[in-house]
């Protein structure tokens, strides 16, 4: 059963001239992460390697095509927790940084803190030598658009503006050796206010890894799944012996019962069973395992070829 990756490119609604794009970017991501894994890389290599890919991809909002806040700039969120200590690394509102996940992956590494935020990030960042990327070159004309069209017009309907963006990416792993990773990396919330922080840098809600348990990486509505703790609260169900599959209904089910929120989860236990799960119309999602390429994007597809087969 192991090695094993998922990646996910974001819950929500994706346009119909998009859909290819999204189911490529998640399959391409997924191979390059489990490249990781075939060469006896780690859990962390394989989900950093992951979303740097979808992170480096013009179409998710994360890295390069993140979403525009209510001032039209970039500010990125992203977290990565290591099961093996619970040892975790996340930023927050950073900009002019091309790869949120792998400066979360430093602040695990190099500092004693769990989240740097802002200027703060930035500063640490400059310290370890991360390049310095000029802001519009992570914006593209898609999240131009989004912004101008849709959001600055005066009949604009908040709910539909948010429904054409491929929204945060994420990855959870488990490697030979059964350590766990995840990694989750977004933009955030169309037009959001400067300086909003949502779940994806917040330790339970974006994501968690335990090798006792398994490990979440979560997208969809941020302000709900930060008020039901989502990424925890489902292995706190696959603790009291729920299937990894089981654990996200149940969870899903219980932010959109109780605070009226809609997202999607990747799963996986400390065996290398996993599931994908979401609530949304839509989630792009891809995984490899056992030499196998699973991928799908509506709500019940399933769809399998060798990895090694052309796209």
């Amino acid at each position: 059963m192991l090695p094993v990756l998922v990646v996910h490119g974001g819950a929500g609604i994706i346009p119909k001239e998009r859909v290819q794009l999204a189911c490529a970017g998640v399959q391409a991501a997924v191979r390059g992460g489990y490249s990781k894994l075939q060469g006896q890389g780690s859990a962390m290599d394989a989900v950093v390697e992951a979303v740097t890919l979808l992170e480096n991809d013009p179409h998710f909002s994360a890295g390069l095509g993140s979403v525009l806040n209510a001032k039209g700039e970039v500010e990125m969120d992203a977290i990565v927790m290591d099961g093996r200590y619970l040892a975790s690394g996340a930023v927050s509102a950073v900009r002019k940084v091309a790869n949120p996940v792998q400066l979360a992956r430093l602040v695990m590494d190099k500092t004693s803190h769990l989240c740097l935020t802002g200027e703060g990030a930035s500063q640490f960042a400059r310290s370890m030598g991360v390049p310095e990327v000029p802001e519009e070159s992570l914006i593209t004309e898609y999240a131009r658009m989004c912004w101008k069209k849709k959001n600055l017009a005066a009949d604009a309907n908040p709910v539909e503006c948010q429904m054409g963006k491929m929204g945060t990416v994420g990855a959870v792993a488990v490697d030979a050796e059964g350590n766990i990773a995840c990694a989750t990396s977004t933009g955030g919330l169309l037009n959001k206010m400067e300086g909003r922080v949502g779940d994806t840098a917040c330790i339970g809600c974006g994501g968690y890894a335990d090798n006792r348990v398994g490990a979440v990486s979560s997208t969809g509505e941020g302000e709900a799944i930060m008020k039901v703790t989502l990424a925890r609260l489902i292995l706190f169900h696959m603790e009291q012996g729920c299937s990894a599959e089981a654990a996200a209904d149940e969870a899903l089910a219980y932010m959109k019962d109780r605070v009226g929120g809609l997202g999607g989860v990747l799963v996986v236990d400390h065996q290398g069973e996993w599931s994908v799960r979401f609530s949304s119309l839509q989630m792009a999602w891809a995984a490899a395992q056992q030499q196998t390429l699973h991928y799908g994007l509506n709500t019940g597809e399933h769809f399998t070829q060798n990895i090694d087969d052309p796209y």
